[in-house]
């Protein structure tokens, strides 16, 4: 399936996309929202499929509506820095013996075409696409003999947006360069985990004005999903609808050569992720 939330801000509703696409089904008529509680309950999961499939579901215009981020309520959005080999390449760092973890505020997020603020101050805005891993159920001390992927609800779109000053160059840990406001664009979709077989052979592709920036697969992460599930879970507990941002390929900006094409306000980015959606973002200053 491929849950959405479409509406104002902060007065999204929750709706289906039907198989053909482009048809928007409402749900708000059999569940509250699209956030944890729904994803860690399975019979109302299954209580959408049986409805879509008996088409009850009315039918919801899509003219002019907001696509909000797929996810209520978000809990924690858990990051995997310098997750695939070619971006660890070009920022000159040695590939990491273990996950690079941080954390990134629930309230960066935003719409998959919602603006993207440039932070005041800012000379070094940058872009990441990525797949992101939403969790279905409560994941904690995963052991060898477990299957990670069993507790993942989903996917998604995930832009990553980093300001690498704030990140790299004004002390202390990342949290300054990757929590500002608007900084991380969600969706479109909440596509179900029985729709995406193999999480490591998807392609994600990010433009800036048109131009081709990032172009790789998840089959290039360092650690790849499940590893990611497992691995964070003894450190921390998942629960059903966190979010876990598993690293960009290479082609930001922090890796090209000077004078780095940072962002700056009236850039348009547009990203993707095989079967997962495309978002598109245009930059203006805060």
């Amino acid at each position: 399936m491929k849950l959405l939330r479409v509406g104002p801000v902060g007065r999204e509703r929750p709706v289906l996309l039907d198989r053909d696409g482009t048809t928007l089904r409402d749900l708000s008529g059999l569940i509250a929202d699209i956030d944890g509680k729904l994803l860690a309950d399975a019979t109302a999961l299954r209580r959408i499929r049986t409805a879509a499939a008996a088409g009850d579901l009315p039918v919801l215009s899509a003219d002019g509506v907001r696509v909000g981020p797929p996810v209520a309520r978000i809990g924690k959005i858990v990051c995997i820095g310098l997750n695939y080999h070619d971006h660890a390449a070009e920022t000159g760092a040695a590939p990491p013996a273990e996950p690079v973890v941080f954390l990134k505020a629930a309230d960066t997020v935003v719409g998959p075409y919602d603006t993207v603020l440039v932070p005041r101050g800012s000379r070094k805005t940058d872009w990441e696409v990525e797949l992101a891993v939403v969790v279905g159920r409560t994941a904690r001390y995963l052991t060898d003999d477990e299957d990670p992927l069993e507790y993942v609800a989903g996917y998604a779109v995930s832009h990553d947006v980093s300001e690498r000053e704030f990140q790299l160059e004004r002390g202390g840990t990342w949290d300054k360069g990757k929590n500002c406001e608007t900084f991380n664009p969600l969706g479109p979709w909440l596509v179900t985990a029985d729709e995406i077989p193999d999480p490591q052979a998807l392609r994600l592709t990010l433009r800036v004005n048109g131009e081709l920036k990032q172009d790789g697969t998840t089959a290039g992460q360092i650690f790849p999903v499940r590893e990611i599930v497992r691995y964070v879970s003894r450190f921390m507990t998942l629960h059903p609808g966190d979010v876990i941002n598993t690293g960009t390929p290479a082609g930001v900006a922090l890796g090209r050569p000077d004078p780095q094409p940072f962002l700056r306000a009236g850039d348009v980015v547009e990203l993707s992720v095989t079967g997962l959606g495309r978002q598109r973002q245009e930059l203006r200053d805060a």
